[in-house]
């Protein structure tokens, strides 16, 4: 997948930009704060149908102004995301409307890399869900209305937990009937977890071994109660316990990934540059695992576009150079990158003369 240009009004710092990008290596330099992550989270909104920083559309509408518009030519066709205060955004394909934003999910495959993903370390098991979820949703339609559904209906039982939990009588029959709908949509979530690490974990070795130089050996695991316990009796079994909790104990909500290095969690042992070079391998190899996987609705294999934000810090320069000769290979499609240094870039980009470089400052793109 490739954009070949990109226009942006009001949205976020950036009060007007047309870009022209190249075929492979894209870069945006400046200070910090002056717009270069506001670029690629507009990139990400043409793919995603939302940002990557926000869930209130009006907060990336410039200061002061009403509406906010971002365009994005992908040679077959163009996508346009319109924002306006106060009312429904307008997303588009060519010059139609989608009936539902899901459906527009997996057409422009994306990965974007960020100090954000620490969180998939520093946070609870929903950041390394949500992981595994932005994935397979690129790749299965019906997976993402699986999801929709059972959140759905996760959050009606946990309604009648909090409702009836101190009730001589809670409605058994209502739990019951949630539950049941609940089984179909939570085993189809299973299986495709399942199956989606068992394909992705010989990438993510890989990926993490090309960066580290085969330093430390990492590990990581998917973690579900549904490996070892039949759902249905589950839920009937804590039944009462839930009850008193006032949440659902059982279900794909608890899966995990686990993350370690040797025998001991990434988190407690883990150096800055380690955990930062764990994440990155899991990054980049989803961008590699989408791109062997392909779109299902597409009729040939898409390699991703790769977003990488200010991914340097942290990182040792041996590290950093193995990362852009990787990315800078044929197992990966465009890339868009921000530094602050534009003599480092500059510098790590030596070998390729198709780059582009823009200066960011102010809001401004040059």
């Amino acid at each position: 997948m490739i954009l070949t240009s990109l226009n942006i009004l009001n949205y976020r710092n950036i009060r007007e930009a047309s870009l022209e990008f190249a075929p492979k290596l894209n870069c945006f330099v400046g200070l910090n704060g002056q717009g270069k992550t506001n670029v690629l989270d507009a990139i990400y909104l043409l793919s995603f149908a939302k940002s990557a920083f926000t869930s209130q559309d009006s907060l990336n509408i410039t200061h002061g102004e009403e509406m906010a518009m971002v365009q994005g030519n992908y040679g077959e066709f163009t996508i346009s995301c319109g924002l306006r205060k106060g009312v429904k955004k307008q997303f588009r394909k060519d010059k139609k409307d989608y009936p539902r934003l899901i459906d527009h999910i997996g057409l422009i495959p994306l990965v974007m890399i960020s100090p954000s993903d620490q969180q998939l370390i520093d946070e609870g098991s929903d950041e390394r869900r949500r992981f595994m979820d932005v994935v397979i949703s690129q790749l299965d339609r019906k997976y993402l209305d699986c999801l929709t559904t059972y959140n759905a209906l996760l959050k009606q039982r946990n309604a009648l937990l909090k409702q009836y939990g101190d009730a001589p009588n809670p409605p058994d029959d209502l739990l019951e009937v949630l539950e049941w709908q609940m089984i179909e949509p939570a085993e189809y979530i299973f299986a495709k977890r399942t199956a989606f690490f068992e394909a992705f974990e010989p990438y993510f070795a890989k990926t993490y071994a090309q960066i580290s130089g085969s330093a430390e050996i990492p590990q990581l695991r998917y973690i579900s109660q549904l490996q070892d316990r039949d759902l249905r009796e589950a839920y009937v079994r804590t039944r009462q316990r839930d009850l008193i909790l006032g949440w659902t104990s059982q279900g794909v909500h608890k899966d995990d990934l686990e993350m370690r290095l040797g025998d001991y969690p990434l988190k407690q042992v883990g150096s800055q540059g380690q955990q930062r070079t764990f994440v990155l391998a899991m990054k980049l190899a989803q961008a590699l695992y989408l791109g062997e996987s392909g779109i299902k609705n597409q009729e040939s294999r898409q390699k991703p576009i790769l977003l990488l934000d200010d991914i340097f810090d942290r990182l040792d320069s041996e590290r950093v150079e193995r990362i852009v000769e990787m990315v800078q290979g044929d197992d990966f499609g465009q890339i868009f990158i921000t530094d602050t240094d534009r003599q480092h870039l500059t510098e790590i980009l030596k070998p390729n003369n198709n780059a582009k470089i823009f200066h960011v400052e102010n809001g401004q793109i040059a």
